[in-house]
Order: C-alpha cells, then structure tokens, then sequence
C-alpha cells in the first residue's frame, strides 16, 4: 500500500500580475520517497515549491502538512513542525561562517551527530571557518544542502539542488538525498539536470501549462510519450 502523503499542496493556483503560472498544480511528498518536479522554465516548478513550503501564498489551492490544512501555510510554522525549504538562491548568511550556521542549527534542533554527517558526507571540512561570500557558488550549494542534514527535517523540499554543482558534487548530493529518504524522509526536488534527478528519483512529477502530471517512476516516464516527445525531446 502506498504511504499517506506527509506534505500535500492541491489544486494550486498563483497569478503574478496578468500572468497565470499555476493553474490546479498539485504536490504529493511522502516519506521516505524522492519526489521530482520537471518543467519548462517559467512553468511554476519554483512556485508551487514556495507554495507548499509557505514562502508564497496561493491564490487558491489548499496545503495540508500531517493532516492538518493550513488555511495561510507560512514557512516558520512548517518549519517548526518539520520541514525545511532549500530555495534556489544561496541559503547562508554573510555574517557567519559555515561552521557558526552548522552549530547554531545543532543547538536550535539537537540532533547529536547529524552535523558531522553533513560535513563528512558533503566534503565540506575545508570550508567550515569561512564566510559564504568566499565560497565559490558550488561550494555555498554543498553548505546549504549541508545545513538541510543536520536539521533532519521530516521533509525536504529543495529547488534546483543539483544546480551549479560538479558531477562529482552530484554524487554526493544524491547520496545525501537517498540516506534521508531511507531514514523516512519526505522529499520534493525540481530542477533541469534529468540524468541526476531521475537517477534519484522515485517518482517523477511534470508540470507543464500550469498544472502538474504525475508520471510514475522515471522508467515510466520516459516511456511517456508526450512527456518524451514535448520534455525530453525524444523523436524529434
């Protein structure tokens, strides 16, 4: 039987001045399985995250968190229950170095030595006493994404985690993801790199023309021929 989703964004809708972006999208996010969001850019990936995580409020939809239904979801409150965003734009503040973020997340959250597990399992060791403006783009992402392991969130959603890393550094990200699925934790991803997504995917998700289409496992979606053809470029 499949696991009750944990985090739940329905029927969505969010218009930004004349411009419609999402029209009834939709975010399932289970425990313990890897959920991908693919799309066009400009089709509400990004959106629909900030939705569900409470940065952005809907015009319309519901979001519903442990099967309580937020009527104005709002990402403190998710947070203190659970759930951290990962947004796009670097996540550390100038003023600390990596280490003070780490220590002051430990403190906040306990969580013995998840900390450690971050800096061993994202190499992040050498960069620990310095300051993120120091930090080349792809070392800041491997810190944020660091702070994320040590949180231990019950869910994740990250918005474009593999961008702006090595294929080496996606390695290591990837790990990271399916040990926190494998430990119960519910994640949602989006992004463009399909070979990295789908290689930790569970389930794969397309948005297009503001809506979202759930396509099964990646096998299946790359099976989908309308997905192929209009996404993948297969066939042409």
């Amino acid at each position: 039987m499949t696991a009750a989703p944990l985090l739940v964004a329905e029927s969505i809708g969010k218009t930004f001045g004349t411009r419609r972006v999402l029209n009834s999208a939709s975010l399932w996010v289970r425990s313990g399985v890897i959920t991908v969001v693919v799309g066009r850019n400009g089709e509400g990936k990004s959106t629909l995250l900030k939705i569900a995580a409470g940065v952005l409020r809907p015009d319309f939809g519901t979001v519903r968190y442990r099967e309580e239904h937020f009527g104005r979801a709002r990402l403190a409150n998710l947070a203190s229950k659970g759930v951290f965003f990962l947004p796009e734009h670097p996540l550390l503040c100038t003023s600390f170095t990596v280490r003070d973020h780490l220590m002051m997340i430990q403190r906040r959250f306990g969580g013995g030595g998840a900390a450690d597990t971050a800096v061993e399992s994202l190499e992040i060791g050498e960069l620990l006493d310095r300051s993120p403006q120091s930090l080349s783009l792809g070392e800041r992402r491997r810190a944020d994404i660091a702070l994320a392991v040590a949180r231990r969130p019950d869910c994740l959603l990250a918005d474009e985690p593999f961008l702006r890393i090595t294929p080496k550094d996606a390695e290591a990200v990837a790990d990271v993801f399916r040990a926190l699925a494998t430990a119960g934790c519910a994640i949602a991803l989006t992004g463009h790199e399909v070979p990295m997504l789908f290689d930790v995917a569970d389930e794969v998700s397309w948005m297009t023309a503001g809506t979202t289409h759930p396509l099964g496992s990646p096998d299946n979606a790359r099976e989908h021929h309308q997905f192929g053809r209009e996404y993948l470029g297969i066939g042409l």
